[in-house]
């Protein structure tokens, strides 16, 4: 069986099929078009063929008897960003090893991620970071059964790193190799550890360069609800954090909410985004120019670090940092929001929402009242 698979790159399709949906939404729901969730990276076009291909029909069932087994050892791998990492996971969902290389360095260095340099930096690591996963594991890449690593979205110089890695390894040891749609993944990955979690669900991804909102019906079967139009949620708070002047050796994120709470949210009236589009997509680069337009008549210099500002000049920082997090969680409020109305209508049985935070460590009370709200809407309570 793993040998049928040994010359495959396949991947699980993001595949979105047309919805059943009834006529008095049909209007409002025009952006909905059926169309694959495919990414396309110019540094793996040798690989096309395979990575934008559904899984074919005659392969699935020995993939699905593939997976099923106890005795199934992956090895995963991850440079999609700037983080290198590499973990074993038995079939059973046992994790028996995980790795991280952070970039944190590289990100104070450069005020966020710098492709060229993330690019070497993973190529400097790669190697290490693979066999420490395995020392972990108490296992050499011959006890393997195949070979998973992201091959999108992400960065291309950075995501080349991980499949030049996975094919180096799947070549020498003759193994599959399994093509990983990473914001899939993070869709997924929540059933590893809720073993009750059932399809239909709904799942909000958040991450540094993405943001998506799903209807997850199957495994391979997915409606998209909504998706980053321009900027991420995390661009704009690395962004809207480098403006400020803040220390970004632990992202933007964690040091814009620590100056948050010294501010008043209400202070600036930053303009919500979209709120004349009645979609479920998301939108930041207008906030992040309402952003640069507050520090300019502040006249709040970002060279200055917060850490020399004077005490007026701390709290005009702490006011914007402050009044763009409210703006910035309410968008993500107002999508939601929308998605669960729309999503209950075409699936009516759904009861859980997967919210999944990658690499992201910003407005936990926020997200955490959001979560709830979302929980109260799909329960019909709220």
């Amino acid at each position: 069986m793993l040998s049928s698979l040994s010359s495959t790159i396949s991947r699980l399709n993001l595949f979105c099929p047309k919805p059943s949906i009834p006529h008095s939404l049909s209007s409002c729901l025009k952006t909905l078009k059926p169309q694959p969730i495919i990414p396309r990276w110019s540094c793996l076009h040798s690989l096309s063929t395979h990575s934008t291909s559904r899984l074919s029909t005659s392969l699935k069932p020995q993939f699905d008897a593939l997976v099923s087994k106890d005795d199934l050892v992956v090895l995963g791998i991850e440079t999609s960003c700037d983080d290198t990492a590499a973990a074993v996971v038995r079939g059973n969902g046992e994790i028996l090893s995980q790795v991280v290389s952070s970039q944190a360095d590289l990100l104070a260095k450069y005020g966020g991620v710098a492709p060229k340099m993330a690019e070497e930096a993973h190529s400097q690591v790669i190697d290490q970071v693979v066999q420490e996963a395995l020392d972990k594991a108490n296992l050499t890449a011959r006890n393997l059964s195949a070979v998973a690593v992201t091959i999108g979205p992400g960065l291309s110089l950075c995501l080349r790193v991980g499949v030049r890695k996975a094919r180096k390894l799947a070549g020498s040891f003759n193994l599959p190799i399994i093509g990983i749609h990473h914001m899939e993944a993070h869709c997924l990955v929540a059933r590893l550890i809720e073993r009750e979690l059932e399809f239909p669900f709904m799942a909000l991804l958040i991450s540094g360069g993405h943001n998506l909102l799903i209807l997850a019906h199957d495994l391979g079967h997915y409606i998209q609800l909504g998706t980053t139009i321009d900027d991420a949620i995390g661009e704009a708070y690395d962004k809207t954090a480098k403006w400020l002047g803040l220390d970004m050796s632990r992202s933007g994120g964690p040091a814009l909410e620590e100056l948050a709470q010294e501010g008043d949210a209400e202070s600036i009236k930053f303009s919500t985004p979209m709120k004349q589009h009645r979609d479920c997509n998301f939108s930041y680069a207008g906030l992040k120019t309402q952003v640069r337009l507050a520090i300019g008549s502040h006249n709040i210099n970002p060279e200055i670090p917060i850490s020399s500002a004077s005490s007026q000049d701390r709290r005009s920082r702490a006011d914007i940092a402050a009044s763009f997090q409210r703006v910035a969680v309410l968008h993500l409020e107002e999508r939601c929001d929308r998605a669960i109305e729309w999503a209950r209508k075409i699936e009516p049985s759904i009861k859980h929402l997967v919210t999944c935070l990658a690499n992201l460590k910003f407005c936990l009370l926020h997200l955490n009242l959001l979560i709830y709200e979302c929980f109260l809407l799909i329960s019909g309570l709220y």
